[in-house]
Parts: C-alpha cells; structure tokens; sequence
C-alpha cells in the first residue's frame, strides 16, 4: 500500500511539473511558435517563426513600391553571400518586369504578395484566389517560377483568406520581427528592433526604404555576431 502510494505520489509531482513548465514555457513565448505553426482543427495556420532548433534567420522583404533603394540592397547581400525571400506584389511587378527577373536571377525567393495589394479580410475566397493568381501568374511568366509562400498584404488573415491560399497550394508567412522601417524610422531603431528580438527562426519582415537599404550592412554584421546564418524564409521553415 505504501508503495502504491509513492508511485502516485511520483506520477502526480510529474504531471504537476509537466503542466508548469508549459504554462511558464507558453507564458514567456518559448513555446509559442510551435503552437503558431501547428494547424488547429484541420484548419491551414499562419506561420510565425521558423525552425527553432537551428540557429537560422530569414528576411522577408515585401515589395509594392521602393524599386529606387532595391539596387543597394542587392549589392549589400551579395557582398556578403546572402539570399532572402522577396514577396512580389503583381502589379508592381507588372511596372518593373527587368527587376523581378533580377532578383530571381540573383538567386533569391520570391514569394507572393497578390496582385493589387488589397485589404485580403474583405474579400470573399475566389476574390483572394484571384489576387494571389494573378500574382503567380505574372511571377511565373518573368521567372518560370511557381511561388508557394503567400504574405497577405497589411498582415491580414482570416480562416477565408488562409484557405483560399491554402487550396492553391500556398503557405502563408507572417513574421516574428517587424522593423516597422515603413515609417522611415533612423537606422539605428530599425537594427535595435531586429536584434532585441533575434532568435533562432526568425522572420524578419522589411521593405526597400532608404534606411532599410543603409541599415542592412550593420544589421546583417550584428547578426552573424550572434551566430545566426541567415537564409529563406522557405529554408528555415523546412519547405525547399
């Protein structure tokens, strides 16, 4: 009897701690990118952040406007052997066809940022396919690439946006950094803002702005200080 006891004893303390653990672990954000990368119910999820077991960071640079401040960027991972994912928006690409092959040309991703960049939560499903479509179809045309990342413009999800992207065969990609460098923010917020954050998986979401461009050279030396090797979004997500 008594050793009956101790054995329950034993399996409650272990359920006990099992249960504290992930409530600190969830609480503290440790475990939350393999709760935001985990499809609940069937339904298709966002992802956050990647891998978290490989020290692996991806930049996601979505890109509507500020072509101008792309050339210096380009030099900038070139000159240090980098290759990031580039969300193309469609009709943008439409304007700069010779920029589009470019980057792909470079040997970077390029992922899908839809056609005319709409607010994604106020359409219905075949209106999300259509943007995403279009898009693709543009991409494939300048690149002979099909894209299977999907970014939705200003960050926006619902259940029908992600299964309208989801039924094309597309993952959506969210971030775990944002820079924020929309707003033009000084070099050295948008480097504090990467860095701060940093962790193994990261997506690190920036636009072609001027400070963005001037910032990439430091941000990118910090972050190979830290260890980090930074790659794709498709490549810290284990989707090649």
């Amino acid at each position: 009897m008594k050793g009956l006891f101790v054995t329950r004893i034993r399996q409650w303390y272990i359920f006990f701690a099992t249960g504290v653990f992930l409530t600190i672990s969830i609480l503290s954000g440790v475990l939350q990118p393999v709760f935001s990368n985990t499809q609940l119910s069937g339904k298709p999820q966002p992802i956050f952040h990647g891998n978290i077991t490989e020290p692996k960071v991806a930049f996601a640079c979505n890109v509507f406007w500020g072509e101008e401040f792309l050339p210096e960027m380009l030099k900038t991972f070139d000159d240090n052997n980098i290759k990031i994912t580039f969300f193309i928006g469609g009709s943008w690409g439409k304007r700069f066809p010779n920029v589009v092959t470019e980057l792909s040309t470079r040997g970077h991703e390029l992922g899908n940022h839809t056609y005319s960049h709409p607010h994604p939560n106020t359409l219905s499903k075949d209106k999300n396919k259509e943007q995403i479509l279009r898009a693709e179809e543009l991409i494939s045309q300048l690149t002979q690439m099909k894209t299977i990342l999907y970014a939705p413009p200003y960050g926006e999800y619902n259940d029908t946006v992600l299964s309208a992207a989801a039924e094309l065969g597309y993952t959506t990609i969210m971030w775990s950094i944002d820079t924020i460098d929309w707003q033009r923010p000084p070099t050295e917020v948008i480097i504090n803002r990467v860095m701060k954050k940093i962790d193994n998986g990261a997506i690190i979401l920036i636009h072609p702005t001027e400070n963005t461009a001037k910032s990439l050279p430091e941000l990118i030396r910090q972050i190979k200080s830290k260890g980090y090797t930074i790659s794709t979004v498709s490549d810290i997500i284990n989707r090649q």
